[in-house]
């Protein structure tokens, strides 16, 4: 039985079951050591997901400086739908905006000016599948996105992102596959760490950058 919180869930819990479920991820599991999450940090799903949306095809440097400089233009430092108003797309563009995402935080705010973008309150009282209902029609927000916000925001359980390369890199590292998995296959092979496939995902992506320290 998966143990639930409004955020989060039971680590120990989670650990025990994919060491018994997976005896290979296990070896990997027991090399990293066991990993700590914090859900509980509050936020604001606007500010959330149009920090998303700045990082989109961007350096882990240029993204950060971008985001720096929107937030800047921010009140409280926080991006919000009012404060996104009230900017000029003049101000975003010299900010580094670009014109695709400068129009997908237009759409963002306008959905949320309108109401239909939860709050994080509404979005802890909502299941997985009625979030990515919920925000996925926001222009330049897809699954992966969402799925990145149930996993390191929500701390929900039982996430695991089939396409993103990290997970599947991971997967075949500990499958000892000459290629990762198709997203099918990786949905096959994570049947097993169901209810916590999260907590598989993040070592899956914790795999790849032992194996990278490790060849380096």
């Amino acid at each position: 039985m998966t143990i639930r919180t409004s955020r989060g869930f039971d680590l120990a819990v989670a650990h025990a079951h994919l060491r018994r479920s997976d005896a290979r991820l296990a070896r990997w599991m027991r090399r990293i050591g066991p990993l700590e999450f914090d859900f509980s940090a509050r936020f604001n799903s606007v500010d959330a997901l149009a920090r998303s949306i700045l990082h989109q095809q961007l350096s882990g440097k240029a993204a950060t400086t971008i985001t720096a400089r929107v937030v800047a233009l921010m009140p409280r430092a926080q991006i919000s739908a009012a404060g996104l108003d009230a900017l000029p797309d003049e101000a975003l563009r010299a900010a580094g905006v670009s014109g695709n995402k400068l129009a997908a935080l237009r759409d963002l705010g306008a959905r949320a000016q309108a109401g239909a973008i939860p709050g994080a309150t509404a979005l802890e009282r909502m299941s997985d599948a009625a979030i990515i209902e919920a925000l996925t029609p926001v222009r330049g927000i897809g699954r992966w996105t969402v799925e990145m916000l149930l996993m390191f925001r929500l701390g929900r359980p039982d996430v695991l992102p089939l396409d993103d390369l990290g997970v599947r890199q991971g997967a075949a590292l500990v499958d000892e596959l000459d290629r990762p998995p198709s997203a099918r296959a990786l949905a096959q092979r994570g049947a097993c760490w169901a209810p916590y496939r999260s907590l598989a995902g993040f070592y899956l992506w914790r795999v790849v950058a032992h194996a990278r320290g490790k060849s380096a």
